[in-house]
């Protein structure tokens, strides 16, 4: 029994927390972490509120820059936000707005039918967590202004500064985010700004978003797409050769419910398809998407039936078969969005799922009865894919386990290891049966699997479903993890919680690395977005100074430890041979050993970044490829994706 601590349990135990010191104490409570992610949700938060201008059909032109001092400045030409005397706090609203927590114009005072952004945590919690922040409002031939300090105290009340033109409105925010709260990093990263704002303005058809980077001289993008998300689709599918020349678009609106979609079908075997709400990524789908998908399978059915290419007793086409080599993006503006899941990501009203059908459905019959040869390279597409499913599902029985199946030498390669709990338990998939044999003398045999891959297995991103299962490498791998692949995937199956790639620090390792990445990108996309995906890291030199060996991953870990040696000591500097040459003990003490090894565990932040680096790699335009490497020439030697 806990010992009584001796306190005074009264009111004044109760901690009250005013205004914004609530947002300093808790800050992952109002931006979900203090890490890179949350340093950057601070400009979207800015950034909503100027597309929101945007969305009621008063902004044209956004510009973002950041300061040589890591600063952010966000200028809107909106309507500027009202300067007068809010009723309910008796301040200015500019500083209602920049002090008072879910002050604003999304929370029903009639100041936006649709508002972008999730949590509309606002510009009050991004003062809240800035060294200091300034507004200026042009508005009604006047420049006002306020400043902000120490986490968003105002310095002076609003007050007038200059003048301006009387036609001229708008809103210019600059803030300097706190080191006290994002010790991590307060740099901001110009290529995640720059996706991010292309994608705003591909979202938000006309509007022109500028990127500026004080930093360095002359770094700057500027993002205006007329044609909104149909461009964006045409970026998607740009390395993907489309296989028909029109990107479908379709727009609608149904109680103030709007609706866009952009789609075309490209060569390849994958489906990209990205769903957004206010503007705001929709990863897990929900009923916008679903909708649009039921729409899809219904019509293409019904043309293939109606013009006879889908005959009495063919099997009808699946989601499956109609998503096959699709890009699409789906987008909704919605008034009142409900968001499910986890993470917030899927939307649940479910009015919304009749509305995206009737709306989608209406257009997409149109165009297929409009333009026929487009609609049969369209259904062939699908029926093919089709014929390859049902070719797939017998494939799949060849990864089946029955019952309790010892796997130790399926296929005579899989070394499994003797735990059964997959929380401990992991694989390493290694480069070549030399470097398989070390690791598996050199292995924990308790929770480490070894699997050795012969050569450089298939690339998926070339090869239908059916193919890669009768790869046999590629059936071994899925049969080791347990998840089963395609609808019958299941995630809680996994055998091991890491999944490790062991390669060689060379191209051809790199290579095959990216190979695997592909695979399961494209075929076990779960298990990546859940973080089982690891890539040794192979040491590319050995320090020997006196007794101390010290292994090092790069030239810069080289230089950083011969900096602490102290002068004149005598070492020797050796680069590490490949993996297969490494007897059983270098093996486990460099890349193995739980206690000493590096591990990088590969993530998938970005879908759409993802899957176009994918396309690149390995699709079949080899100019993209060169073009990639080339760009990235200084990281070929460890190339991650």
């Amino acid at each position: 029994m806990n010992e009584k601590v001796e306190t005074n349990y009264d009111s004044s135990a109760i901690q009250v927390l005013e205004g914004l010191e609530a947002v300093r104490k808790r800050p992952g409570m109002y931006i979900g972490t203090t890490s890179s992610r949350g340093l950057h949700h601070l400009v979207w938060e800015i950034v909503d509120n100027a597309i929101d201008e945007a969305l009621a059909g008063y902004c044209t032109h956004i510009e973002v820059t950041i300061g040589k001092d890591n600063s952010i400045t966000v200028k809107d030409d909106g309507r500027g936000i009202p300067v007068d005397i809010h009723p309910k706090t008796g301040l200015s609203t500019v500083e209602t707005v920049y002090t008072v927590l879910h002050a604003g114009g999304k929370f029903g005072g009639g100041g936006y039918k649709v508002s972008g952004g999730l949590h509309g945590v606002g510009a009050s919690v991004v003062n809240a967590l800035s060294v200091w922040l300034e507004v200026k409002v042009y508005k009604d031939g006047h420049v006002y202004y306020q400043k902000y300090v120490n986490g968003g105290h105002p310095q002076e009340p609003l007050h007038i500064i200059d003048d301006c033109d009387a036609d001229r409105t708008g809103t210019t925010v600059t803030f300097l985010p706190d080191p006290e709260i994002f010790q991590e990093t307060t740099i901001f990263d110009y290529e995640i700004l720059r996706n991010r704002l292309r994608e705003l303005a591909f979202l938000n058809r006309g509007l022109r978003i500028s990127l500026y980077d004080d930093r360095e001289a002359d770094k700057k993008d500027s993002f205006h797409y007329e044609g909104g998300i149909s461009e964006y689709v045409e970026l998607l599918n740009k390395n993907k050769n489309p296989i028909h020349p029109t990107i479908i678009d379709v727009s609608g609106s149904e109680n103030d419910i709007m609706l866009e979609v952009a789609l075309q079908y490209n060569e390849t075997y994958n489906a990209g398809i990205y769903s957004f709400v206010n503007n705001i990524t929709t990863p897990e789908g929900g009923t916008h998407e679903d909708g649009v998908k039921m729409a899809l399978t219904r019509i293409l059915n019904k043309y293939a039936q109606n013009s006879g290419m889908l005959k009495n007793n063919d099997n009808s086409l699946t989601g499956d078969d109609v998503k096959e080599g699709l890009t699409m993006i789906v987008s909704v503006k919605h008034p009142n969005p409900q968001f499910e899941g986890q993470t917030k990501t899927k939307l649940g009203n479910s009015e919304v799922r009749g509305i995206a059908n009737r709306i989608f459905a209406e257009s997409f019959e149109r165009f297929l009865m409009e333009h026929p040869d487009e609609a049969k390279v369209i259904v062939d597409k699908s029926m093919t894919a089709s014929r390859a499913r049902i070719a797939a599902k017998k494939a799949r029985e060849l990864t089946r386990r029955k019952g309790d199946l010892d796997v130790t030498n399926f296929y005579g390669k899989l070394s499994d290891c003797k735990s059964k709990d997959a929380s401990v338990s992991e694989i390493f998939l290694v480069e070549g049966d030399s470097a398989g044999g070390s690791a598996i003398k050199g292995r924990d045999s308790v929770t480490q699997a070894i699997l050795p891959l012969r050569g450089k297995i298939l690339n998926v991103e070339k090869a239908r479903l059916d193919r890669a299962l009768s790869n046999e490498e590629i059936r071994t791998i899925i049969t080791a993890f347990g998840t089963g692949i395609g609808d019958e995937f299941d995630l809680s199956k996994l055998r091991y919680n890491k999944i490790i790639i062991m390669t060689d620090a060379d191209v051809d390792g790199s290579h095959i690395r990216v190979l695997l990445l592909t695979l399961f990108y494209r075929f076990f996309k779960p298990i990546v977005e859940a973080g089982h995906v690891y890539a040794a890291q192979p040491p590319l030199f050995v320090i020997k100074h006196g007794k101390t060996i010290k292994y090092v991953l790069n030239e810069q870990e080289r230089d950083e430890y011969l900096a602490t040696l102290a002068p004149n000591t005598k070492y020797e500097i050796a680069r590490m041979k490949g993996l297969g040459e490494m007897d059983a003990e270098e093996l486990n003490e460099t890349t193995m050993d739980i206690e000493k090894r590096v591990l990088r565990q590969i993530t998938v932040d970005d879908a759409i970044a993802a899957d176009d680096v994918f396309s690149q790699l390995m699709g079949e335009e080899v100019e993209p490829r060169r073009e990639f490497i080339e760009t990235n020439a200084t990281y070929v030697e460890n190339l991650d994706v």
